[in-house]
């Protein structure tokens, strides 16, 4: 998700009152009907578990838990990197640091594999998970790549609208698409994902919400709410941010075997267990 901020009070009113509506970027100029037969989603409550420290120079783009260790993807041209850290101590134990070119984006481990996806570069890498060596690239069609998670058969992204794009591990061709919709519509700026439970979890950027979303149909099913999560972590507003300030609530990772629930945010000084 790109590093934009706001610049100014109107374009915050501009945001908030479009922020549940599609980008269309796929049919320009096209009118998106009503959702009538979409259920409201359910307001999902949240509690804080544990907080653990998290490097506050990282631009959280991606984040997975995986085998007792965070791996991690950083963004900002320049700064991009892909780590594996320690939970505990936030420590960083390997990282591959990208071409000042690239800016990295959501990452996710399939197998023995580390995916991580770049902004703007039209352009994926694909890692051993052990070694953490380049093992080849692979193309993006979209004109940006967000958000990266799988479901154990295909590789899941978004490109910051309402589509969330399924793609063959193998050949990197598009199998499936959907739209993540609620009951007025597509909703955009789809974020940093996770699979967690049969479903896809979502940071929606610029919001401090989580969205849960049902990968046959796109739908809505759940949000979560945590813009409180910032009075208690002592996090500022991000829309009152300065320069590597902790800015928009972003990064979600699952442990399955442990079933907890793990986010942070850009610049965030902290790694959070929490439970939905």
């Amino acid at each position: 998700m790109n590093y934009l901020r706001f610049i100014g009070p109107a374009i915050a009113v501009l945001f908030f009152l479009s922020c549940g509506r599609d980008k269309q970027a796929d049919e320009p100029g096209t009118i998106e009907e009503t959702s009538s037969d979409i259920v409201r989603p359910a307001v999902m409550s949240y509690s804080v578990v544990h907080v653990y420290p998290h490097d506050p120079a990282a631009f959280t783009e991606g984040l997975e838990y995986h085998n007792g260790f965070l791996y991690e993807s950083t963004g900002l041209y320049g700064t991009s990197e892909l780590r594996k850290t320690e939970l505990t101590t936030g420590k960083t134990l390997q990282s591959v640091k990208l071409d000042r070119r690239y800016f990295g984006e959501g990452m996710t481990i399939m197998g023995d594999k580390i995916y991580q996806l770049t902004y703007r570069e039209h352009t994926g890498f694909v890692y051993d998970l052990n070694t953490m060596k380049q093992l080849q690239t692979f193309g993006i069609a979209t004109e940006e790549a967000w958000g990266l998670t799988n479901d154990g058969t295909h590789l899941i992204y978004g490109d910051g609208t309402s589509s969330l794009y399924f793609l063959d591990p193998a050949t990197f061709k598009e199998v499936k698409r959907i739209r993540v919709r609620d009951q007025y519509g597509p909703v955009n700026n789809i974020n940093e994902l996770e699979f967690i439970k049969g479903s896809i979890y979502a940071n929606q950027w610029q919001t401090d919400n989580i969205l849960k979303i049902d990968p046959e149909t796109g739908n809505i099913t759940g949000i979560a709410d945590l813009r409180t999560i910032r009075l208690k972590l002592g996090i500022p507003d991000a829309a009152r941010a300065r320069h590597e300030d902790p800015e928009v609530m972003n990064g979600i990772a699952y442990d399955a075997e442990g079933d907890r629930i793990f986010i942070t945010g850009k610049y965030w000084p902290h790694l959070v267990e929490i439970k939905l």
